[in-house]
């Protein structure tokens, strides 16, 4: 049996955020990112051409590469990213039309929500994940806990200021994964020519992953 789309993304942990300026540079990310071993991606609405690049991606992949919309606000955006190959939909904020496009497509559904009102609002229209967003400003990793308690069966994922070195503290609080931005998705280093950077970073993130784990 295949791996679900839910099941490639917690047993990878990361929803790498990519917020790229160009094609080239998207794929540069995606190829390094891939080969430190995370095969899942969320390239976000604000690249331009970002459904094009999605469906560059999907040619290019096929299977081994789980591909995903970002910043997806509108109904039209979201059914355009899932005929261009996305699996799931991420969105910053929380937007009913959003979650009912991508379920009636049979995809997963990952609504942006800060509040408690807002998160238990997005689970009940239908969302798999609950992104947390902007997670660390409003005090990281005890602020998931503290949503957790009275909402034990929401599956989170904190985005915002998730960094190698705060990981571990968002896993150990219940997140079923963390999308990380700019501490990954390193533009800098692949437009200075080092996109080992990115392999070697995306390789300590999982590292990470399979110590908490293992406890």
């Amino acid at each position: 049996m295949p791996e679900t789309t839910q099941e490639t993304i917690e047993r990878v942990g990361l929803i790498p955020v990519l917020r790229a300026r160009n094609s080239a540079q998207g794929h540069a990310i995606v190829k390094a990112m891939l080969a430190g071993g995370v095969n899942v991606v969320e390239v976000t609405m604000t690249v331009p051409g970002a459904v094009d690049l999605l469906r560059e991606l999907k040619k290019e992949y096929g299977s081994e590469l789980l591909l995903g919309s970002g910043t997806v606000t509108t109904a039209e955006q979201c059914q355009a990213t899932i005929d261009a190959g996305a699996e799931f939909v991420v969105s910053p904020s929380l937007h009913l039309e959003v979650i009912a496009t991508t379920k009636k497509n049979g995809k997963v559904s990952c609504p942006g929500a800060l509040t408690p009102t807002e998160a238990i609002t997005a689970w009940n229209a239908g969302a798999d994940y609950v992104k947390i967003f902007p997670c660390s400003a409003v005090g990281g990793a005890p602020y998931l806990k503290a949503l957790l308690a009275p909402f034990p069966h929401l599956k989170l994922i904190p985005t915002g200021g998730v960094t190698l070195q705060t990981a571990e503290s968002f896993l150990r609080a219940g997140a079923r994964a963390l999308g990380v931005g700019s501490d990954l998705v390193n533009l800098a280093a692949v437009d200075a020519g080092h996109p080992e950077t990115i392999t070697e970073t995306a390789k300590a993130y999982l590292k990470i992953f399979a110590e908490v784990r293992k406890k």
